[in-house]
Formats: structure tokens, sequence, C-alpha cells
């Protein structure tokens, strides 16, 4: 095993294994990477797998991270001659799968690159040189002798718009990328051990599945052609062979539950590849933090205008994303469609890249003239995307998400026995506002489900609702600050942080402020302050139980006391 620490001193090894015939594995092991995108933390590193495949033919599945460029590739030189790889299969071209893609093309140049029509175009747009290509599309074949057949299955939007899925006939093993994937590093190669990677399975599903359950649903019903899957051979995690019945089943529910009739929200884009499309994904993340379903369509692909009037119908908001100018008839008739299929009953908002006003306002105002209501103010990205405007997006699918649900919400907090909720109300707690940075990105709220949980280590207990802001800024590893307010100076701030804030608002506007060593703010006017990391989340329903070790503290004023938070009931804010 091949190992050595990258430049932020994390550890990285190679593994490689045969996992069936002619068929090899080659794992990059990412024991200690704690982030993926701003609201994926990791708790258990993650893996990028590649796998090799020798007929009379050579297939190479996906590259890696590029961090792992000269680890990856000694690994791969040692199995085979570059120039003797006659395929790369690219299964989406997303980075830390494609990151090599350039460095294996540079040594071996005749290597044929195949990969969905909008893999290749992206890659030619970065590759700035001519390459080899095989364009397929959903059911094509490669044949590569000895028996392996490779059959393609079209899975876009999972999570990328060019994903495709290969499958070996031979073998029966189905390569899927990030279909199936999970974010945990283990020298165990398979998926022995089921109820230790059954959280990060889910998890990884609800970041980046969940918000395209219609097209996970997609996926699978053509993943049924195929009579038996022995083994997926997926991008990140362990491969799944002892359990894979169960976890596509895992899949299949999830997805069903989330393509149900219900509050849908429909997000209907036009995907300028990498960008557009991130921002829809972004949105979509927002929405599926409420209980709202998110059906998501990219317009450049969908053709059956009755299917999308019909998605359009049942949605009670609708999110639509454009680039700057058109000229698409497809496009435009899709575009033209969701506005004839729209009713007052729903909300609506818009988000452009680039262009000016010219493009979106007049849009806007069709819907608005036939009653909908705005979601979210419009979106517009006239520069490279940042953090912050992806927590912009996720905030404002968050927003149109709670607007949707709001009735039922209010339906489910009066079914509730009045005895039981005026006793639960009388828990008691303090009041806080917990701060949180991580990169550009800041956020903060008002707390009041805190306690202490250790003594040995020093640690605290705080509920977080899944739909707040700041959920995204404590994930494990994650570092805020607790502010502690006083008895008789808690009210301008508790007035501040209860406010509706617009997506992407600075909540610390007028509010007095010092940065703490770990880079959140203080409250200037809180009683006291204590600065904490987060070890881990549990799941509890509609909120997330983070659990914390405290790091730092002071008290301001050593003679107040803390505000008390008294509630009338226990079933909502």
């Amino acid at each position: 095993m091949l190992a050595l620490t990258d430049e932020a001193g994390k550890r990285l090894t190679m593994q490689t294994l045969n996992i069936a015939p002619e068929t090899t594995a080659i794992r990059s092991l990412d024991w200690d990477r704690d982030r993926f995108d701003i609201e994926f933390g990791l708790q258990n590193g993650t893996t990028y797998n590649s796998f090799l495949i020798r007929g009379e033919k050579i297939a190479l599945v996906d590259t890696s991270h590029s961090k792992f460029c000269q680890l990856y590739l000694n690994t791969l030189k040692k199995l085979i001659k570059l120039t003797d790889i006659d395929y790369l299969i690219i299964s989406h071209t997303e980075p830390d799968h494609s990151g090599l893609v350039k460095d294996i093309l540079q040594m071996a140049p005749n290597i044929t690159v195949v990969g969905s029509k909008i893999a290749i175009q992206f890659l030619e747009k970065l590759l700035h040189n001519p390459f080899e290509r095989i364009i397929i599309k959903n059911g094509d074949y490669l044949f590569l002798g000895n028996e392996h057949k490779l059959e393609f299955v079209m899975a876009p939007n999972l999570h990328w718009p060019d994903t495709i899925l290969s499958y070996d006939h031979k073998t029966q093993i189905l390569f899927t990328c990030d279909v199936f994937g999970l974010h945990y590093c283990t020298n165990n190669a398979f998926d022995e051990d089921l109820e230790a990677i059954y959280p990060d399975y889910q998890f990884y599903y609800e970041c980046l599945m969940a918000p395209n359950a219609r097209s996970v649903v997609s996926a699978l019903k053509r993943m049924d052609a195929f009579s038996e899957i022995d083994t997926i051979a997926n991008g990140h995690g362990p491969l799944l062979h002892h359990n894979v019945k169960e976890l596509i089943g895992l899949y299949r529910k999830w997805s069903q539950n989330k393509t149900s009739v219900g509050n849908n929200v429909g997000v209907f884009y036009v995907s300028e590849y990498g960008y557009s499309s991130n921002l829809a994904q972004a949105i979509a993340k927002g929405i599926t933090k409420t209980e709202a379903i998110v059906e998501m369509v990219n317009l450049r692909e969908y053709v059956d205008l009755q299917v999308l009037r019909e998605i359009v119908s049942k949605c009670k908001g609708i999110v639509l994303g454009m680039p700057p100018s058109q000229g698409d008839m497809n496009i435009e008739n899709a575009i033209s469609t969701i506005l004839g299929s729209a009713n007052k009953k729903q909300a609506i908002s818009i988000f452009e890249t680039g262009g000016d006003d010219e493009s979106t306002y007049p849009l806007l105002s069709k819907f608005l003239a036939l009653g909908l209501k705005l979601a979210f103010p419009v979106i517009k990205i006239q520069n490279i995307s940042t953090e912050n405007i992806y927590k912009l997006c996720e905030e404002a699918g968050t927003d149109i998400g709670q607007l949707v649900t709001r009735e039922k919400n209010i339906k489910q907090i009066k079914s509730l026995a009045p005895d039981l909720y005026k006793a639960l109300g009388r828990i008691s707690g303090g009041l806080y506002i917990i701060t949180a940075k991580k990169g550009n990105v800041k956020s903060a709220m008002l707390a009041s489900w805190v306690s202490q949980a250790s003594f040995i280590p020093l640690g605290v207990s705080i509920a977080v609702a899944k739909d707040r802001a700041i959920e995204s800024l404590m994930q494990v590893g994650d570092k805020f600050v607790l502010n502690i307010l006083e008895e008789t100076n808690y009210q301008p701030l508790m007035k501040h942080f209860l406010r509706r804030f617009a997506p992407g608002a600075d909540r610390f506007d007028n509010v007095r402020t010092q940065e703490a060593n770990n880079g959140s703010a203080i409250l200037v006017d809180a009683l006291a302050y204590m600065e904490c990391e987060v070890v881990s989340r549990m799941d509890a329903g509609d909120h997330w139980v983070v659990y914390s070790i405290v790091d730092a503290g002071k008290v301001s004023k050593p003679d107040s006391i803390t505000a008390v938070h008294h509630r009338k009931v226990g079933n909502h804010y």
C-alpha cells in the first residue's frame, strides 16, 4: 500500500484488489477529509474508487482526485502499461473522479474516452486538446472481449447531469460512481459491516440523491433490466456486495417517499454545465431540509410537454432557473408550458446566471400576473459562484419549502392533544445565540434546547432544526460559538435573531461582535460565551442533536444570571 501526507497534513493511501475475474479495484483512501461541499460534513473520511477491466480490450472506469495524482498514477502503472488501456469510461466529470483524466491522456493520447454527450462536451472545454471519444446513449454496449460486455444506463442528475452507470454482463458488476456511494474510509473494501456504514449511507443519500429522487426512481427502473447485480462498484466508500439488494431497496424506498404527490416544489432549470446545475442542486438541497418534495427537471433534456404540464400542475412551488439568453425552441416551448400550467395557488421564484434584467423580470411578471406569490427574490449570478452564493441558494430553497408546507405544519400543530403539548411546554431552557463561520459563510440562530452533556471532555448538546440555515455549518469538525444571553438584557438580541432573514442576508448587521479564536462571532452584549467543536450528530426526527466539546470560554458579567425561556406549548416554536 502506497501512502503519503498531502499539503494539509492529511493521510492519503492506496489500495488495490481483484473483485472479479479480470477486474481490479483501485481505491484512493482519504482518511482525514472532513467536508464535501458546504453542507456535507464527513465523520469518517472518504475514498475515490477507480476500476480496471481486462478483456481482449482494456477499460479504465474513472480516475481519482487530483490530490492523489502521483500515488494513483504510480499504482496504475504497476498494474498496467498506460498505453495498453483502450478505453477510459467517464461515469461523470465531477473533479473528484475525473481529476486525472488530463494526466492520463497526456501519457496515453490514443485512449478512447467513453461518456455521455454532456460529459464529452465538458471534457472538450477542460482538456483543450483533441481526443478520441465514443458518446454513448442509454442501452448502448461496449464489447471488451473475453465475455466482458458493458451495458450503459443513463442516470442524469445523480448527482451531476452527465452521470452514467456501466454494467458488466460477465461479472454482474454495476459501476455507479456517486450512486450508492458513501463517504466512509476503511481498509475493508466491502460492506461486511452494514451497521457501521448505514448512517453514512443514509446521510450521503439525503445530501446528494434526495434532491433528485425522481431521477433515482428512473435509474432504478432502468436497472431492473439487469437479471442480477452481484456487486455495486461505487465511487466512494466500501463496495457493495454483501447487502446489495437491501441497499438498493433503501434507495427505492427513500426515493418513492420523496416523489409521492404532496407539497411538491418543481425546480426547472436549463443546465449550463457545472453552473446552473450546481445552483439548482443547492436550491433543491435547501428544499429537502423541509418536508417538501423536490421535482428536478433539466429543460435542456426534457421534451415531453404533456408530462411537464402534469408535473407543474401538481406543484405548490415553482423555481425556474435559466441562462441569460435562450434561442432554443425546445427550451422556449418548455418555459411556455410551465407558464401555461401555473396557477394562482402556487409560489414562484427565478434564478439566473449572467445576463441582465431583460430576460428575467418580464418572465417573473407574467407568473405574478397569474396570481402566483413570490417565494424569494430573483437570484442573479453574474460572476463565478462562491460558497456564499451556494448558501444563499440553499436558504432560498428552504424558504420556498417552508412556504409550501406551512399549511400542513399548522394542521399537525393543531392535531396534538392540548394537554400533551401544554405539559411538554413546561420544560424550560436558557436563551442562547449560536454563531458559526465556515470559510466566508456566516450564520447564527436563537437556541433554547441546550444542555451540558459531559464533564470529561467538557461537552454540550444542542438541538438544531434540520431546516435552519446554520445547520450546514454545524457538521462534524465544524466550530462555533455558544453565546449565553443575560436575564436582564436578552430582549434586543432575541428579537434580532428571532426575525426572519432573507436568503443570504447578513445576520450580524447592527450587532456588536468580536471574533473568537475559531473565527465565529462573540456577541459583545452576551453574558458569556463558549467556543465549541462538533464531535457527533444524532438524527432526532425534525432536529439534529449536536454534541460538541468546549475548547474555551469566558463570563463577561460574573454577577449576572442566564436568561430563561418558559414556553406555553411544546409542539412548535
